[in-house]
């Protein structure tokens, strides 16, 4: 069973695309956040999604939200990644998994996919939307409908 709305995200860290360790106490509990978990760098639906979440970045962030993608590609691919589509947000390696699975974050397709789920997470670090979808540009659009409304 996965993480759900009114938990609290629990302590993580992981490497970003420059390598840095990443320690989620940093920004969760300090200011409202978007988590979201994406099976692959460069591929269709990941990259429509990243680019959604791009293009409504300045928004997000007047809305006082900040966004961390998070996959299991390594550091070098998110380099690419994030240089290739300007991407202005953090991108984290989960490399082992161990994220995915202390957030509970479900395969798809008979568990041959990494599931794609996003989290959207108050300032004092309570989820306040889980939104499970293959469908990249549906997450982006649900954030901005749940923030805005």
């Amino acid at each position: 069973m996965g993480l759900k709305v009114g938990d609290v995200i629990p302590k993580f860290s992981a490497k970003d695309a420059n390598g840095n360790l990443f320690e989620s106490q940093s920004i969760i509990g300090k200011k409202a956040v978007i988590i979201y978990f994406y099976p692959k760098d460069n591929t269709s639906q990941c990259t429509a999604q990243a680019c959604g979440f791009r293009d409504n970045y300045t928004d997000f962030v007047n809305l006082g939200v900040e966004i961390i993608g998070i996959s299991s590609d390594d550091v070098h691919s998110h380099q690419e990644f994030i240089r290739k589509y300007n991407l202005p947000f953090l991108l984290l390696s989960d490399s082992d998994k161990a994220i995915r699975k202390l957030f509970g974050v479900p395969s798809d397709f008979f568990g041959l996919l990494p599931g794609r789920v996003t989290y959207l997470v108050d300032q004092n670090g309570v989820i306040q939307l889980v939104f499970n979808s293959m469908r990249g540009m549906k997450h982006v659009t649900k954030m901005i409908e749940k923030l805005t409304k």
